[in-house]
């Protein structure tokens, strides 16, 4: 992943770049999301007693541009338990009542964000990662069985379309005018057919949120199946995934400071374009 790491850097700095044309550096990051966003790692013991033992995309792009990184994600978050407090999510209160998150609030994530935004008129880029608990709370309802998700996924994504654009849509509420990046999500397990099949429809649900707020995608389905190929064409193998630590040859879910790192590469991609930048 050498190479992947050393194209970021490049672009990283062509960003940064066009970014310090403003001339305020150090000017608010807002990462919204899930655990991939929080930089969650699995079976961490003591660790999880400080956010800060948690590195993400958001310090990646953060410490590049340079902006200075709110990163109010919280692990299971779900786009209805970003909203609501009474809607169900996938283990984001039960993280919160035990540890910390990288920054602090008693709110919903949208209510922190929303606060944030309008108390900080200055905020340079907003990113959100949001969806795929909505799909791993059907399949844990479920048993994973594969007729009880047919039947219910319809519903599940047509929920985390109408929450994506109510979300964008607050957040712009606020008077935000600047960047909003939505991502889509790599298949959590492109060794099944099944599952990668699942992930493209939630995949089509957010760019048809993102499409109906017009904000841009950020396409990580993409960008690490071509990172695969450099490998055998399996995400975990090509070292984008943390490996479990029961079996270091088997992948958990979330990403790997690799795939981390090529989350940042392709967000940035997005506003290199959007700034008039070469991809």
């Amino acid at each position: 992943m050498r190479a992947i790491v050393s194209v970021s850097l490049v672009l990283l700095s062509t960003v940064a770049g066009l970014y310090a044309e403003d001339g305020v550096p150090g000017r608010p990051y807002l990462a919204l999301g899930d655990s991939i966003t929080f930089g969650f790692i699995a079976n961490a013991g003591y660790a999880y007693l400080d956010a800060r033992n948690f590195i993400g995309f958001a310090n990646y792009i953060s410490q590049a541009l340079p902006l200075t990184d709110v990163n109010a994600s919280c692990p299971g978050e779900t786009t209805g338990s970003f909203l609501s407090v009474a809607a169900p999510d996938n283990g984001c209160r039960f993280y919160r009542s035990l540890f910390p998150l990288h920054v602090t609030y008693s709110s919903t994530q949208a209510d922190f964000a929303i606060t944030f935004l309008k108390s900080h008129p200055e905020v340079k880029l907003v990113t959100i990662g949001l969806g795929a608990n909505d799909v791993l709370l059907l399949e844990a309802q479920c048993a994973n069985d594969p007729s009880c998700i047919a039947s219910q996924l319809p519903q599940v994504l047509a929920g985390v379309k109408t929450n994506l654009a109510t979300i964008v849509g607050d957040l712009r509420a606020t008077s935000y005018k600047g960047t909003i990046v939505v991502m889509n999500y790599y298949s959590l397990d492109d060794t099944n057919p099944n599952v990668t099949a699942i992930f493209q429809e939630l995949n089509q649900a957010i760019a048809a949120a993102a499409t109906e707020a017009d904000v841009p995608v950020a396409d990580l389905f993409s960008a690490f199946q071509n990172a695969a190929v450099r490998a055998d064409g399996h995400i975990c193998h090509a070292s984008l995934l943390n490996s479990l630590p029961q079996n270091q040859f088997v992948c958990d879910i979330h990403p790997s400071q690799s795939g981390q790192a090529l989350i940042a590469y392709t967000i940035e991609q997005i506003l290199a374009t959007l700034r008039g930048g070469t991809q």
